[in-house]
């Protein structure tokens, strides 16, 4: 965390009992972040509580989440990253269900309403599920492509509504990337996020290997969940941290071992996942590769 950062909280929202708080880090990027808070206002089934995390707000993101009654907020004069921001996010939490989101995100019509109908389903709490991403450039197997905009400004929201629920996506194995949810009691029992990832490159593979280890199996991928997703509008912004490395050494595998052999992450969902079934060559391959990343960080450390 940068040094001389005092992270305040605010709590302002007087609703009982939301359904999901919905944590949303942001970094000045306010004109995205309207675009978000109002999606979720206007095209929501259930009321939630949003709680944001402010990174510096100097364009005019720290006045505007002031004006709003609604809006739980923690604020830090530096950007301190998804990492330490979702942490501080969490002690405002009212919900049993902590959601979290990327400030680029428009979530369309009903999309919360799938989730909780999964919840309900399932019922009970040891789970990581996704909504679906819409993106204007994705080869993900796990996202929809369809362009409705690259930006705000271009951003064809009627288009959108008209054509979201008519996408043709299958429910899918594999739940990493936001938006994500979880039980309060798994966030706390696995700690949240890693702060080693700060400010947040290959975090999301880490949380989801931190809950594998706490033995959730069920991991999924919701398709009639849908939020459409500008694509790393704050990411492209920041000096990334060595996540590749952090997490090889941490665990012992390349997070691709994780997605492929563990998640399976864009397979068709067919329920709780087996226990994971990782090829002799990439079991020999990640040892190599991780004998290779504790040299490159020795070497790094005697030119500090």
């Amino acid at each position: 965390m940068p040094a001389n950062t005092d992270i305040k909280a605010f709590k302002k929202s007087t609703l009982a009992n939301p359904r999901f708080s919905i944590l949303i880090p942001t970094w000045n990027n306010l004109s995205y972040l309207k675009l978000c808070v109002e999606s979720i206002r206007r095209n929501s089934t259930h009321q939630h509580q949003i709680i944001l995390h402010v990174n510096q707000g100097s364009d005019g993101t720290l006045e505007w989440v002031k004006q709003q009654p609604d809006i739980d907020f923690s604020y830090s004069p530096e950007n301190i990253g998804i990492c330490h921001a979702l942490n501080s996010c969490r002690s405002l939490m009212n919900a049993d269900y902590l959601l979290y989101m990327n400030d680029d995100m428009y979530v369309c019509p009903r999309w919360d309403e799938a989730l909780s109908e999964e919840i309900e389903q399932i019922g009970h709490n040891r789970f990581f599920i996704s909504a679906t991403c819409i993106e204007p450039f994705s080869g993900n197997r796990c996202m929809i492509n369809k362009d409705y905009g690259r930006d705000a400004r271009t951003f064809n929201e009627q288009k959108l509504l008209a054509e979201f629920n008519e996408l043709p996506m299958h429910d899918w194995q594999g739940a990493t990337w936001p938006p994500n949810i979880v039980h309060k009691e798994i966030w706390d029992l696995v700690g949240g996020y890693s702060t080693e990832f700060s400010p947040g490159m290959y975090s999301d593979p880490d949380f989801s290997m931190k809950l594998w280890k706490a033995g959730i199996r069920y991991f999924k991928g919701v398709s009639k969940s849908r939020v459409y997703h500008f694509g790393s509008k704050s990411v492209n912004r920041i000096k990334k941290n060595p996540g590749y490395y952090t997490f090889l050494m941490k665990w012992g595998i390349t997070s691709s071992t994780l997605t492929t052999h563990y998640l399976r992450r864009g397979e068709k969902f067919l329920g709780y996942l087996p226990e994971a079934s990782v090829p002799l060559g990439v079991k020999i391959k990640n040892i190599f590769r991780r004998l290779v990343a504790g040299l490159k960080r020795q070497e790094m450390v005697s030119e500090a």
